[in-house]
């Protein structure tokens, strides 16, 4: 199918790909998906069932100005006129503009993800995205009532405990009567991410609106997600920690190794090491690969009465109770402490050393092996009463969830340690 561009400006890229339906899907990317070559906004869902589209892409993260949209509308209102049924689709920026423009663009339906009100700083509490707001670009951009077709459906999806995004839909809500909300809980802003299917978008533009019908769909869709499992993690640890064993047990979860974030990851094993036994199928459903066994040596405490530990599964230098490193030895080591030098751990005989970089990645190289140019042993010093840690110029210190960290300048009771 040939694709070709039919506008463009300093802010927006307009793309038209002709199919053979009678609908017309007006496409809008987001931040993300911003324009690249001739690439539109869910282009191979559309695709699979050549659909007509036309791709409105940002080229910038300025929230589809309205001049660059008034001067596109001028080039494509020959394309409108050629269906009698056009439908919006975006989410978040996208879902803005999809709604924003919904009138000019003689829209009979748009579906809109997470949509904004707008960015303005004057005019809504999350500020995610105001600086990207330009007084002279996005002036009046907010959605207000006159940009509503009456005769349009509107659908928005959102999460409703996500309060960012609740903002933004409880101020559009009043300015469309014929509003049609679908909930999609604890996936914060993820909720393209999480809904990116080729049938359930099919089904936003064709099927007639059925709130039972399309929470079927939706569900069906989440159990497959890799990002709605990840999102709902993400959101519910801290308060509903039972979720993640509920997810790790009851889902035929598998993730890869890159999935989760260095962040995310830490969290999860903090968890799954304090509140259980760790197994490797839970770790494997996480793609967290785990390749050594430690043995336990000797102790060190910090001054909340946990032992320092380097955590296999996160790589880093954290604190657990005795209890915990009970349980999970084989992943949480006890780090070898004797005297002044260098940190290290001991696994079946083999010392390893344990060094960082400037950017806190933290890294095990064996005793005997040449260190990379970029990493640092981190040091322990003996001292009269204690003992303190330290990389480069900066000591170690644990706080009392059991988090370390390189960058206090002198030592207080948090940067002090003992030996049990």
């Amino acid at each position: 199918m040939d694709k070709q561009i039919i506008f463009e400006d300093d802010h927006i890229r307009a793309i038209y790909l002709q199919g053979t339906t009678d609908t017309l899907v007006l496409s809008f990317g987001d931040l993300i998906t911003r324009a690249k070559g001739l690439s539109i906004n869910a282009e191979k869902s559309l695709m699979k069932y050549d659909y007509s589209v036309v791709g409105i892409m940002p080229k910038q993260k300025s929230w589809f100005p309205a001049s660059s949209m008034l001067a596109l509308l001028e080039q494509l209102q020959p394309i409108l006129k050629q269906f009698k049924k056009i439908v919006g689709y975006g989410g978040s920026m996208g879902g803005y503009a999809a709604i924003k423009y919904s009138k000019p663009l003689q829209m009979t339906r748009v579906v809109a993800m997470v949509p904004q009100y707008s960015i303005d700083p004057n005019e809504v509490e999350d500020k995610r995205y105001t600086d990207f707001y330009d007084a002279t670009l996005n002036a009046d951009m907010r959605i207000q009532a006159h940009d509503i077709v009456a005769d349009c459906e509107y659908i928005i999806v959102y999460d409703p405990y996500f309060e960012n995004d609740k903002e933004h839909y409880l101020k559009i809500k009043p300015l469309i009567p014929q509003l049609h909300t679908l909930h999609l809980p604890y996936t914060g802003h993820d909720a393209i991410a999480v809904l990116a299917n080729s049938a359930l978008l099919h089904d936003f533009i064709e099927y007639p609106y059925d709130q039972t019908y399309f929470y079927k769909q939706i569900r069906d869709v989440k159990k497959n997600s890799k990002f709605y499992y990840r999102s709902v993690i993400a959101h519910l640890l801290g308060t509903h920690n039972e979720a993640l064993g509920k997810i790790l047990k009851g889902i035929d979860l598998q993730l890869d190794s890159t999935f989760l974030d260095a962040n995310l990851k830490q969290t999860i094993t903090r968890i799954l090491l304090t509140n259980k036994r760790v197994d490797e199928q839970d770790l494997q459903k996480l793609g967290i690969q785990v390749n050594l066994a430690f043995e336990e040596k000797t102790q060190l405490q910090d001054c909340f009465g946990n032992i320092i530990v380097f955590n296999v599964i996160t790589q880093k230098l954290e604190s657990y109770s005795q209890q915990v490193i009970d349980v999970n030895g084989k992943y949480i080591i006890p780090l070898n402490v004797e005297h002044s030098g260098l940190v290290e751990i001991e696994v079946k005989k083999q010392t390893y050393l344990i060094c960082m970089n400037d950017r806190r990645v933290t890294k095990l190289f064996k005793r005997e092996d040449a260190l990379s140019m970029d990493m640092n042993p981190i040091v322990i010093k003996k001292c009269t009463d204690f003992y303190v840690l330290s990389y480069k110029n900066l000591y170690m210190r644990c706080d009392a969830s059991g988090n370390c960290y390189f960058d206090a300048e002198s030592v207080q009771d948090t940067e002090k340690f003992t030996v049990v």
